[in-house]
């Protein structure tokens, strides 16, 4: 049993993503709250790096920290929810994420006992009160805001213990999120396709194959500015600066 905010929990579920946010949050929860009332739990995708098996070792190696790893019984990866739904992403977010992730966390959790970590660091307080009015019948402690912690210092922290950062981080993402993400724009794509051209061209074709494309233009038509969908095959290989587009989160709230 532990104590957050004047409120008794009988667990707390940090929700560990493969993210050197998460990985840190993770750490902190566990020496804070005790190992004995804490578990690691990773949402497994089925189409990120390879790479991050590696990582998920390597942490569990330098910190003794068990993950234990979930996966939707109803989809195999992101391309098998893409086929059987018909659905990409919209004003809604990212169908991929509903169920691959919040739906198999919400199995997984009991909504009055768990106090939940996640990710996220300092300067996203602005994601996490989205979050919670989103989600007001879970309960969140935001650890790493608490204390302080930006990304800079999660990947640090990361060096200093050893644990060298997933693949998709040293080969420049902002995120490690699967590989060809559907909340990625234009920057995001041209880096896809120059990484991953194989994610690129099978994109490519389940848009064409779903008729609905994930890129925007932003042209000025008559003096204002539209926003059009353009399919990735369409895509001008020069468009978009992926540094520049804000970073692409794959959490409950997609």
């Amino acid at each position: 049993m532990v104590e957050f905010n004047g409120r008794p929990f009988k667990r707390v579920i940090c929700w560990w993503s493969h993210g050197a946010a998460s990985a840190v949050a993770t750490v902190l929860a566990f020496k804070e709250y005790g190992a004995e009332n804490c578990v690691a739990v990773c949402q497994d995708t089925g189409s990120e790096h390879p790479d991050n098996e590696r990582f998920r070792a390597d942490f569990t190696a330098a910190t003794g920290i068990f993950i234990e790893v979930i996966k939707s019984d109803k989809y195999s990866d992101i391309w098998d929810v893409f086929e059987k739904t018909r659905w990409l992403v919209g004003p809604a977010g990212a169908r991929c994420t509903g169920e691959l992730k919040r739906k198999v966390a919400e199995n997984y959790l009991n909504f009055f006992d768990d106090l939940e970590v996640l990710g996220y660091t300092a300067s996203e307080e602005l994601r996490l009160s989205r979050w919670i009015t989103n989600n007001e019948e879970r309960f969140i402690d935001p650890i790493l805001i608490r204390n302080g912690y930006s990304k800079q210092m999660c990947f640090d922290e990361l060096t200093r213990l050893g644990i060298k950062l997933p693949e998709m981080y040293m080969l420049g993402y902002q995120n490690n999120n699967c590989i060809g993400c559907v909340k990625g724009q234009a920057g995001y794509w041209n880096k896809i396709r120059k990484d991953f051209p194989e994610t690129f061209d099978r994109m490519a074709k389940v848009e064409r194959e779903i008729g609905a494309a994930i890129c925007k233009t932003e042209p000025t038509i008559d003096g204002v500015r539209q926003r059009i969908p353009i399919y990735l095959d369409e895509l001008d290989p020069s468009a978009g600066r992926y540094k520049d587009e804000p970073p692409m989160t794959c959490g409950f709230l997609c």
